[in-house]
């Protein structure tokens, strides 16, 4: 469905990065990973202000494999 889109601000691209804008029938993302962090942690923008009095972040986490990717190469 065609759409209009605002200002995008893209800091950085990673290896493993994926920017869709507009129609898409098909992404297959080549890594998977996983990341635990605080309360306000991944904040992005010009003009972050965060206040966060106690933040704790469970990594327990007892399965073995959260997303399977080896078939999108």
């Amino acid at each position: 469905m065609p759409s209009f889109v605002g200002p995008i601000k893209i800091n950085s691209v990673g290896s493993g990065a994926v920017v869709q804008m507009g129609d898409c029938l098909y992404i297959a993302p080549k890594v998977a990973t996983k990341t635990q962090a605080g309360s306000g942690g991944f904040n992005t923008g010009d003009f972050i202000m965060t206040n966060n009095a106690i933040s704790f972040t469970n990594a327990f986490d007892p399965d073995v494999s959260d997303q399977n990717v080896a078939a999108n190469n």
